[in-house]
C-alpha cells in the first residue's frame, strides 16, 4: 500500500497502549515487589520491532518451503549473526555491568529433539512461534488469541510431564564456546549461518532467477521518521533490533531472552486464581520455578518481558493503523490455533524453550541444543506446512 493510501493513526489504541507501557513501568518499578519495569520497557521495544518488521520464524519457513523465497530465512540467520557477535564475547568473558552471565544451554536428547519437532509443527497450524503469536495478539488478532491460550495450557501440560522427559535419553550439555575457544566458536558459528543462507540463496535463483529482498515495496522511498514510527521496517531492521534486544536481556540480567516459561507461568498462575493449586507438582517445586510461581508476574523475567511485547506491539498497531478487530473463524481454523497452541506450548516445555528461549539464544550462545533445535524444528515445521491445506489454511 502507497504512503498516501496507509491506513490513518489509530490514536485510541495509541493512547491506551501508551498508557499501560509506560504507566505500567511506573506500577511496577515503584509498587511491585522485585518488579522488573527495564525488563517490560524493553519487551515493549521488542514488540515494537516485532510487529513493525513482521518478524517471525512461522511464515519465514514457510514461504521457504511452499515458495522457495529465502529473505525471512535470512533474515533469521542475519539476526543470529549480530546477536552471536556480541553475546559470546560476553560469556567468554563471564560477566557484563558487573555480574556473571549465563548462556543458554541444555542437553540434546529425545524429549529435546521431540519437543523442538513439535513444536515447529504446532507453530504452522498456530500461525506463529513464541514471539509471533505475542506480537499478533497485541497487534489485534482474534485468531492469535486462540493461539495464545492454549499455547499456556500445553505449556501448564508439558511443565507437568516435564519431570518424566528428564529421566529420558540425552547427552551431557555443552557450547562451542567449551570446546573451541571464543575465536573457534565465531569462526564455526558465522559459517554455518552463512552456508544456510547460501543454500537459501541458490534455491531462490533456481526456482526464481533473482533474489526479493525482506523490504516492502511502495515504502522504499518514506522518511525515515515516517517508517520507524508507523512501519513497514525492512526485515533486516526488525532482526538487528532483536538482536540488540537479546543483548540487553544479557547486560540486565545475565541470562538470554526467553518467552515460553513465561507462558507456563500465567497458564499455572490462571488456574491457581479458579482453584486448581498446582505448586506442589514437581516442576513448580523446583528452585526458579517455584520462586517465580510465589511472585508477581511482573517480577519475572520472561513474564515481565511478555507483558511489555504485548503492549508494544499494541501501540505499533495503532501507529500503523493496523489494530485488529473481532473477526468470525472458520471451524478448521479455530482447530487449527487450538492444536498448534497446544503443541507449541508442550513442546517448548521438553525442548528447554522455544524459537527464541532455546533457538536464537541457543545459537547466541554457541550451544549445541540451538543447532539441533534449528534442525528438529525445522523438519517439524515442513510437516506442519505440508498439513495446513486439511485445515483450510
Amino acid at each position: 500500500m502507497l504512503a498516501n493510501s496507509a491506513p490513518r493513526v489509530n490514536w485510541l489504541v495509541v493512547a491506551v497502549a501508551s498508557l499501560i507501557l509506560f504507566g505500567g513501568a511506573l506500577y511496577i518499578g515503584n509498587l511491585v515487589p522485585n518488579g522488573k519495569p527495564l525488563l517490560y520497557l524493553l519487551g515493549g521495544a521488542m514488540g515494537i520491532s516485532l510487529y513493525h518488521a513482521g518478524f517471525g520464524f512461522t511464515f519465514g519457513w514457510r514461504i521457504l518451503v511452499n515458495e522457495g523465497r529465502g529473505a525471512g530465512m535470512r533474515a533469521q540467520l542475519f539476526t543470529f549473526a549480530i546477536a552471536v557477535v556480541l553475546i559470546l564475547p560476553i560469556l567468554n568473558a563471564g560477566e557484563i555491568a558487573g555480574h556473571g552471565v549465563s548462556p543458554s544451554v541444555a542437553p540434546v536428547g529425545i524429549a529435546m529433539l521431540l519437543g523442538a519437532f513439535v513444536f515447529g509443527y504446532g507453530m504452522q497450524l498456530g500461525g506463529g512461534c513464541a514471539s509471533g503469536t505475542l506480537y499478533a495478539v497485541g497487534g489485534g488478532s482474534t485468531r492469535m488469541v486462540i493461539t495464545l491460550i492454549f499455547f499456556l495450557a500445553g505449556s501448564v501440560i508439558g511443565s507437568a510431564h516435564l519431570p518424566w522427559w528428564f529421566t529420558t535419553w540425552r547427552l551431557p550439555s555443552g557450547t562451542l564456546l567449551q570446546a573451541f575457544g571464543l575465536a573457534g566458536a565465531l569462526i564455526i558459528t558465522l559459517s554455518l549461518l552463512a552456508f544456510i543462507a547460501w543454500v537459501t540463496i541458490v534455491i531462490e535463483r533456481k526456482k526464481h532467477g533473482i533474489l526479493q529482498h525482506g523490504d516492502y515495496p511502495g515504502h522504499q522511498h518514506e522518511s525515515l521518521i515516517r517508517r520507524f514510527t508507523r512501519g513497514p521496517w525492512p526485515l533486516l531492521w526488525g532482526g538487528l533490533a532483536l538482536a540488540l534486544g537479546n543483548f540487553g536481556v544479557l547486560a540486565l540480567t545475565g541470562h538470554l531472552w526467553s518467552i515460553s516459561f513465561g507462558y507456563a507461568l500465567w497458564g499455572t498462575k490462571a488456574l491457581g486464581a479458579v482453584g486448581v493449586d498446582l505448586s506442589q507438582t514437581e516442576f513448580w517445586t523446583w528452585g526458579y520455578p517455584s520462586r517465580a510461581l510465589k511472585g508477581s508476574l511482573f517480577a519475572e523475567d520472561t513474564s515481565a518481558m511478555n507483558f511489555g511485547i504485548l503492549f508494544g506491539a499494541a501501540l505499533a498497531a495503532g501507529l500503523a493503523g493496523r489494530f485488529g478487530t473481532f473477526a468470525r473463524l472458520p471451524v478448521r481454523s479455530v482447530l487449527a490455533a487450538v492444536i498448534g497452541g497446544l503443541l507449541m506450548g508442550y513442546g517448548a516445555r521438553l525442548a528447554a524453550g522455544c524459537n527464541i528461549g532455546a533457538l536464537f539464544s541457543g545459537i547466541a550462545s554457541g550451544s549445541f541444543h540451538g543447532w539441533a533445535w534449528l534442525v528438529a524444528g525445522f523438519i517439524g515445521s515442513y510437516f506442519g506446512i505440508k498439513s495446513r491445506p486439511f485445515f483450510h489454511l
